[in-house]
């Protein structure tokens, strides 16, 4: 199944989808970690474990990261973005980190786990759900990797203690369930 096929299915079942995941044992040793679309190139750090399916996977239609400045360097303050497909919003995200669908209120919080550092890009990450909200969309998501990154970094040199800007970014986040797709 390809990234397009998922969120075409994400649009016609309005939000809860649940394709097919096979566990397979990885090959240089590690633990066992979930085969599904997106998977073979993740780094192994962020591979969602054995036991748990795709539910959605969305992308960045709008998302900035915002930085602030202290004491004459950027510092990393929140992100601020809205997700879904086709250019249509279901999911807004912002500081906690906490994911909230606009379809049916339904909400993750996270924690990183893992992170992945690409050149000229914000890293990819791997975070664990920390409380969730409602039945819906996001009511069983356990992990959620933040995969296929471009842009978000702060600006390169100094600043002026108590500025804040906006760095532009785009990315694919992946949300996962335990259990078998239903």
């Amino acid at each position: 199944m390809s990234r397009k096929w998922l969120i075409a299915a994400a649009l016609a079942t309005a939000g809860a989808i649940a394709p097919t995941a096979t566990a397979l044992a990885a090959t240089d040793g590690s633990p066992a970690f979930v085969a599904a679309p997106g998977q073979a190139g993740v780094p192994s750090a962020l591979r969602v474990p054995a036991g748990n399916h795709l539910v959605v996977s969305l992308h960045v239609i709008q998302g900035v990261q915002v930085y602030s400045c202290t004491n004459g360097a950027w510092t990393f303050t929140e992100p601020d973005a809205d997700m879904g497909v086709s250019n249509r919003p279901i999911v807004l995200y912002t500081a906690g980190p906490e994911w909230v669908s606009t379809v049916d209120g339904s909400a993750v919080w996270g924690m990183p786990l893992a992170s992945a550092n690409r050149t000229g890009t914000i890293p990819e990450l791997l975070v664990k759900a920390v409380k969730n909200r409602g039945q819906g969309l996001f009511g069983s998501v356990d992990y959620i990797q933040r995969l296929d990154t471009f842009g978000g970094l702060a600006p390169s040199g100094s600043c002026t203690s108590g500025a804040i800007t906006a760095s532009q970014y785009f990315a694919t986040e992946d949300f996962w369930a335990p259990g078998a797709a239903a």
